[in-house]
């Protein structure tokens, strides 16, 4: 069983079509951290009676606190939604030292399996506290209440290890890499690839072996990173091209698809088997052209441009193929010209 392995920070699993059926109660009492439409298909399901039902409003830390010292007694606090509802409840697990039950009614993003609370302190991502979850709760049927799509998305954060594990790699050959490098890790990260490559169709069609694959991809890349500290196969390149993004565009995006945006432009910078690569994108119907997330061609090459500039601006980022690169206007001209934009 998945939760039998060590450093997975996932105390209990539970799966099925009905996984979450009647657990509100079996934890004593219990609070609720969710939005509209995750509690409106959990709440009938789920059984029991909250002391509180919070509806997150944003991860401001300054919000969470007023929100936690609001909260009346409880045994345990349950995250219902996504990755919002599940940090808001880890926060609230870690400060109040309550047990925590995640239900992630999509799973788009992975903050279900890591230990950190992703918050905001002035408008500014920090990672805070430790939390994990006794249960995580995978129902199949509530998870297929969300877009599929959003479900695929899922999968962004697993393939951007085709592109941040080279990245790892190079930087080590080049005596530039911030921790230890590990060859085992990096074994470990292409079997996770592989499992996923063999259930392509399972994941786009959101069936039960498809969505289970995504969770037990996340699930064993915390049995890689977690020991080591760090999430060097995960995080490359492929991550700091949308962070120049981001921070161009001035807002969000859905992660996965971005982050498989990325992979499709740094695979090219590193010559680092790009068809094979997009050819798993398309396969399994990852939603990252620009025209899909609004951005348009001027934007996408101006950041291409620039991300040497973004990345050297800002130490604490890793070393990767970026850092050596003279990223011509030429070059991301031809990297980008099979895309789709915004107009």
């Amino acid at each position: 069983m998945l939760h039998q392995k060590e450093h997975t920070n996932v105390l209990d699993l539970r799966t099925g079509q009905d996984a979450c059926k009647g657990i509100g109660k079996e934890i004593g009492k219990f609070c609720v951290m969710t939005m509209d439409i995750p509690w409106k298909v959990t709440k009938d399901k789920m059984g029991g009676t909250p002391e509180s039902v919070v509806f997150i409003e944003t991860m401001e830390e300054s919000w969470l606190d007023h929100m936690c010292e609001g909260l009346p007694p409880c045994d345990a606090v349950v995250g219902i939604g996504g990755g919002m509802a599940i940090d808001a409840a880890k926060y609230v697990s870690w400060k109040k030292g309550w047990r925590l039950i995640s239900i992630p009614t999509i799973l788009s993003v992975d903050a279900f399996t890591t230990p950190a609370a992703g918050i905001r302190r002035n408008h500014e991502v920090a990672y805070v506290g430790h939390a994990s979850p006794d249960p995580l709760v995978i129902d199949f049927g509530i998870i297929r209440t969300a877009p599929p799509e959003l479900n695929i998305a899922g999968i962004g954060d697993l393939l951007s290890m085709h592109t941040a594990s080279f990245d790892w790699t190079y930087a080590h050959l080049k005596g530039k890499s911030e921790f230890t490098y590990s060859k085992s890790s990096i074994e470990k990260a292409q079997q996770i690839l592989q499992m996923l490559y063999g259930v392509l169709g399972d994941i786009r069609d959101n069936t039960d072996k498809g969505l289970m694959a995504i969770v037990e991809g996340y699930i064993d890349l915390n049995t890689i990173c977690l020991p080591a500290g760090h999430f060097r196969v995960e995080e490359g390149s492929e991550h700091y091209l949308f962070y120049e993004l981001e921070e161009r565009l001035k807002r969000p995006f859905v992660h996965g698809y971005i982050v498989g945006l990325g992979i499709y432009v740094m695979s090219q910078l590193q010559e680092n088997n790009f068809e094979f690569i997009k050819n798993v994108m398309d396969e399994v119907k990852l939603p990252y052209q620009p025209q899909l997330l609004d951005i348009k061609k001027e934007d996408l090459l101006n950041s291409i441009v620039n991300v040497r500039k973004y990345v050297e601006s800002r130490p604490k980022l890793w070393y990767t193929v970026i850092n050596d690169s003279s990223i011509t206007h030429e070059w991301a001209e031809h990297a980008i010209k099979d895309l789709q934009f915004a107009q």
